[in-house]
């Protein structure tokens, strides 16, 4: 497998993007608005992502002991952007992820609702 435009699309059924999970969506989501925004291009983005693909690749193909995961590759590419534009640092994501991954399932979720 390589970098090509298939792997840089996101997951895709029936025309629409899909997450496997709620932190994907929200990733996804983050990226977008922020190009938009004006902080980085997509192109940039895009730059990114491709960079964090072909690593993996190079590391984990050969071997064949790691499974391809986009979204892992996709939040990957925006922490290197963010950090590379100075738009956080480091070591402020890391303590924010690490903050964000200790609240437990369900934290924000405590309320009655149809979804």
């Amino acid at each position: 497998m390589s970098a090509e435009a298939d792997e840089l699309a996101p997951p895709m059924a029936n025309g629409e993007v899909v997450f496997d999970e709620p932190w994907q969506g929200r990733t996804f989501g983050m990226a977008r608005a922020m190009a938009e925004a004006g902080f980085f291009t997509w192109d940039e983005f895009r730059a990114h992502l491709i960079a964090a693909i072909a690593r993996w690749e190079n590391a984990n193909l050969a071997a064949g002991a790691a499974v391809y995961q986009y979204y892992v590759h996709f939040q990957v590419a925006l922490e290197e952007l963010l950090a590379q534009k100075g738009l956080i640092g480091c070591a402020s994501l890391h303590d924010r992820t690490e903050t964000l991954r200790a609240r437990p399932v369900g934290h924000d979720h405590a309320h009655d609702h149809e979804h």
